[in-house]
C-alpha cells in the first residue's frame, strides 16, 4: 500500500487550520487542540515546515505560526515535499545523473514508465492547493480535471445501448 506518513497527514491538518485562520498566527498549543494532533508532533512537524519556508514563525505575546504565503499560492505538492521528501513511488523516480543508481537499472524496462507515473503524481498534488483542501469537497474534482490523462474516447452514435438499457427499452 502506498501512504504518506503519519508526520505529513499532520502537516496538511496543520496548514489547513493555518489556512482557516485567514492571515492570523496560531500558537502551536492552539493549533494542536484545534487539529486534535498531537503537542510534540505538532511542534516537529511546525519547525519542518517552517525550515521549508512555508509557514513564518512570529515571536511575542501575539506570536505563533502564520502561512509563508496565501493558501492559493501552496501546492500539496510543497506540502508533501516538505515533509515526505521528493515525491515518487520508486527510486529511480528521484535519482537524477550522478545519484546512486538502482542495482536494477541496466535491465529494467519500466523505469521510463515510473518516471511517467512518478511526474503525473507530482503535477496532480501540483494542481491542488491548500486552498482547495480548505473549501468544501466538491471543488476539488473540478481542479482535478485536465490532468493529461487521456480521456475515454466517446463511443460511437451506431454503437447498441448497454445492456441494461435495451432489456428495459430506456436509456438512462
Amino acid at each position: 500500500m502506498l501512504r504518506m506518513s503519519k508526520m505529513t497527514d499532520y502537516g496538511i491538518v496543520l496548514m489547513t487550520e493555518l489556512a482557516r485562520a485567514e492571515g492570523d498566527t496560531r500558537t502551536t498549543r492552539e493549533l494542536a487542540a484545534r487539529t486534535r494532533v498531537p503537542l510534540p508532533s505538532a511542534s516537529k512537524v511546525l519547525k519542518s515546515l517552517l525550515q521549508a519556508g512555508l509557514v513564518v514563525s512570529h515571536r511575542g505575546a501575539n506570536g505563533g505560526y502564520g502561512l509563508a504565503r496565501p493558501p492559493a499560492e501552496l501546492t500539496l505538492a510543497e506540502l508533501v515535499t516538505a515533509l515526505e521528501g521528493p515525491v515518487a513511488l520508486t527510486e529511480c523516480g528521484v535519482h537524477t545523473t550522478g545519484g546512486a543508481p538502482c542495482e536494477l537499472e541496466s535491465v529494467c524496462h519500466v523505469r521510463g514508465h515510473w518516471r511517467l507515473i512518478n511526474t503525473a503524481i507530482q503535477d496532480a498534488l501540483g494542481r491542488l492547493t491548500l486552498a482547495d483542501l480548505v473549501a468544501p469537497a466538491p471543488r476539488i474534482p473540478e481542479r482535478l480535471v485536465g490532468l493529461g490523462m487521456p480521456s475515454r474516447p466517446a463511443a460511437p452514435a451506431s454503437a447498441a445501448p448497454p445492456a441494461s438499457a435495451s432489456a428495459t427499452g430506456v436509456r438512462s
